[in-house]
């Protein structure tokens, strides 16, 4: 498959454009998902002009506002040309199916960024680039390496990133109630897995699809599936979806299997073995006793095994 347009945090690639000149490489990002993303690398305090090395800045709270100024001289204010990089950039931004932002940074930070408040801080910001991004591009899946470290957390982005990735490849042709519709069928149990009551409102308003409405719906839809999909899945949640696909097998399996299936999931529930063993036994039966709807759904692989995600879930 053709990799996947995903922007990134500069420094996160080890490229020097840190305050100090440094960088922050992540080997995990670059070898291991630079196998499946193309990433777009992005500083912010450098498109602003600040260079490299530069005076270090903070998120300080002057007058009721939240302006980005020098740690040693406060008279150093940058706000204004941080505010102006995302607008300049607009234009490949819209392209992208997911970005990676440096953590604690006043220009990258996705949250709990340090205010300085009369000296005091509190870990309550967010960069000045980043809040950009989740304003202007609320179905764009947004992450911090630093959390990429928890493997809830790493395995909602990247299904999230893989999502707005065929979205991308759906909306490339005119679209359709058909094709719609079939995109709603193939990720309806992992919205499921997420939030149960958002999969059926989505049902619902997929339902209402026409040709004279099909490009609002298509709004509508795409921004509410991928706000049920921030929603980290539960492993009860995960159980419903696992029992709702056992339903499917019902009449073609025997006694032993239906209770080896009902057992496996039971232990999946109790947190003894990760998501991928359920789902491993189910794809085995359905090897044999094949369904239409349950072959074309991604919930029984949304990203290439290869990442291993489920093993840790």
């Amino acid at each position: 498959m053709d990799k996947i347009l995903v922007g990134i945090s500069s420094c996160l690639l080890g490229n020097l454009v840190r305050y100090d000149g440094a960088h922050k490489y992540n080997s995990y990002i670059e070898r291991t998902l630079g196998q499946y993303f193309e990433f777009k690398a992005f500083c912010p305090e450098v498109d602003a002009g600040l260079g490299t090395p530069r005076p270090a800045v903070q998120l300080r709270e002057i007058g009721q506002h939240i302006r980005v100024v020098g740690v040693k001289d406060h008279t150093l204010d940058v706000t204004e040309p941080l505010k102006q990089v995302g607008e300049r950039q607009r234009h490949w931004l819209e392209g992208l199916c997911g970005y990676i932002l440096k953590k604690d940074s006043p220009s990258c930070g996705m949250e709990r960024v340090k205010v300085y408040i009369n000296d005091i801080p509190a870990r309550a910001g967010v960069g000045i680039f980043a809040d950009f991004l989740q304003q202007q591009f609320p179905t764009l899946p947004i992450e911090e390496e630093g959390r990429l470290g928890d493997p809830a957390l790493r395995e909602n982005f990247i299904q999230r990133v893989f999502v707005r990735h065929r979205w991308q490849q759906l909306c490339q042709s005119p679209l359709t109630a058909h094709g719609l519709m079939r995109f709603h069928s193939r990720h309806k149990l992992i919205a499921m897995s997420h939030d149960q009551n958002r999969a059926r409102e989505l049902g619902r308003l997929i339902a209402d699809v026409r040709t004279d409405n099909i490009n609002d719906i298509a709004q509508r839809y795409i921004t509410e599936l991928m706000a049920c999909l921030k929603i980290v899945a539960t492993r009860g949640n995960h159980v419903n979806v696992l029992q709702h696909i056992q339903g499917y097998l019902k009449r073609s399996i025997d006694t032993d299997d239906k209770q080896e299936l009902t057992d496996t999931i039971e232990i999946y529930r109790q947190g003894t073995v990760p998501l991928i063993v359920p789902l491993t036994l189910l794809r085995h039966h359905f090897r044999k006793q094949p369904d239409v709807f349950i072959d074309e759904s991604f919930y029984m692989t949304p990203h290439p095994a290869e990442l291993s995600l489920l093993n840790q879930i």
